[in-house]
């Protein structure tokens, strides 16, 4: 997937400090348990802490939920029992029993922040959110590498699923944005027979590794040619101004404790940032905000410098910041591909061209990219495909290459939302789609309503559990 880009779309919403206990909801009461033939009451947390291999990390309030930290004992290899275990961290919303099932996952850590995924909020649901393998705390150790890959990831959930649905033992969805959304495909194609319905917000489908002339297609069509301009020309001010913006970026590396061992040097990583500025700009911001580009030929250094950190973050590519994200550029470099861009604008003032991911691992870990995996999700989502569905961003590059139905699938859907960045979700679609994908999403989970035309959330929406509040980071990704 793309590499360093710069605001991370945070799922999880900032709460207060309320209590849950009887709280009561337009559904109902999130229930404290069930009782038995023998009339006593388990505790919701007592039956879930009963599973072998789940332990409690904590639990926190939240109105109409109860909400766990979990952690959950995972094999190192699926394969390979023999290779050990390793501590899986995973949260739980709980709401009821007797409503279906969200399994989410970002694709990377995950928040301990109670926060509900759109499908979760559209069926009225419990949501399991489940850590990707080896994102921290949840890497084995010592680290394997040549156990991260999508299969053991979709393993993981597979396990998960499996020892919940005893008690949630209604209709469940998987969903996820971006790599998210990627895994919860990739978990479809595995394990076929475990999720009633799949929801992916803006997965990147990358089937040919070395062919992604879509994305210059993209960049060459989006928006109108004066934004366009703006923005190269922006890009473009940034190589020619390298030696001074570079001694802004050396000033503020040793002030930081900045380092570009991983990269290779400060020179690498500066290019790389002004690379992304034009794809992170369509990433998370829209054509409205064009006009706020200072225009190349009369900015400033420093508003050139500010631009760009803005919008890709000129940490990006800092030993610090690739650190953490290690798993994500691992298995780019060997599973998921990388797009790379042409760039005619830039002709004479690159000196690297788009870095491949393998670039930002360190080189003490070894890895060779296996091109027939994205060929086979592809596939088999083309013509086997049952119950998904796929929502893109009209502006968004990501989805210059999305995932595609053809002969086979069933009841499968590719639909875009006009003008969408990287948030697109099915609120962002046309009316005509968006009560088409709600109508499936609640049939989906059992939920359906009388008449499919009518189909809305079953929940209103609340700013505190579902607003998609980007959290300023240093690095992006899908």
């Amino acid at each position: 997937m793309r590499k360093a880009l710069t605001w991370l779309l945070s799922l999880v919403v900032l709460i207060g400090t309320m209590s849950a206990a009887g709280t009561a909801t337009a559904a109902g009461t999130a229930d404290r348990g069930t009782t038995t033939d023998s009339g006593t009451t388990t505790d919701i947390k007592d039956r879930i802490l009963a599973i072998p291999g789940m332990s409690l990390v904590e639990e926190k309030p939240y109105p109409g939920y109860r909400y766990f930290v979990l952690t959950y004992t995972q094999p190192v290899d699926h394969r390979d029992r023999s290779k050990g275990t390793f501590q899986q961290r995973l949260t739980l919303l709980h709401k009821d029993t007797t409503r279906p099932t969200v399994f989410h996952t970002s694709g990377y850590a995950v928040s301990t922040r109670p926060s509900r995924a759109e499908p979760t909020r559209i069926v009225d649901g419990n949501q399991v959110s489940m850590e990707y393998r080896f994102f921290t705390p949840s890497r084995p150790q010592p680290a394997d590498w040549s156990t991260l890959d999508i299969w053991q990831a979709a393993s993981d959930q597979h396990r998960i699923f499996t020892a919940l649905k005893r008690i949630y033992d209604r209709k469940w969805l998987s969903t996820g944005a971006s790599k998210g959304g990627m895994t919860a495909t990739y978990y479809e194609r595995f394990y076929p027979r475990d999720m009633d319905g799949v929801v992916a917000y803006v997965a990147p489908n990358d089937v040919v590794e070395k062919e992604d002339s879509a994305y210059d297609r993209f960049f060459a069509t989006v928006s109108t040619k004066e934004c366009r301009d703006r923005l190269n020309a922006l890009q473009r001010e940034a190589l020619v101004r390298r030696a001074p913006l570079q001694e802004k970026l050396r000033t503020w590396a040793a002030a930081e404790g900045a380092t570009f061992t991983t990269v290779g040097t400060l020179d690498k990583a500066y290019e790389a940032v002004v690379l992304d500025f034009v794809w992170a700009f369509w990433q998370y911001s829209t054509e409205a905000d064009c006009a706020s580009i200072p225009v190349a030929a009369t900015a400033t250094d420093q508003a050139v410098y500010d631009t760009i950190d803005a919008h890709s973050g000129w940490a990006a590519y800092t030993d610090q910041s690739l650190e953490a994200y290690t798993p994500y550029y691992y298995q780019a470099a060997t599973e998921l591909g990388s797009p790379s861009l042409r760039l005619p604008h830039l002709k004479g003032l690159t000196r690297y061209g788009y870095q491949p991911a393998r670039n930002f691992v360190p080189r003490d870990i070894p890895m060779r990219f296996k091109p027939w995996v994205m060929r086979d999700v592809d596939t088999w989502v083309r013509h086997h495909g049952r119950g998904m569905l796929f929502v893109y961003g009209g502006n968004d590059p990501w989805g210059a290459e999305k995932f595609r139905i053809d002969k086979g699938a069933r009841d499968a859907y590719v639909m875009t939302a006009p003008g969408a960045n990287h948030g697109a979700n099915v609120e962002g679609l046309t009316e005509a789609d968006r009560t088409k994908a709600t109508a499936r999403i609640l049939a989906w989970a059992g939920v359906a309503p009388a008449d499919p035309s009518r189909a809305a959330p079953l929940k209103t929406f609340d700013p505190r559990l579902d607003e998609r509040e980007p959290a300023k980071e240093m690095t992006l990704r899908p």
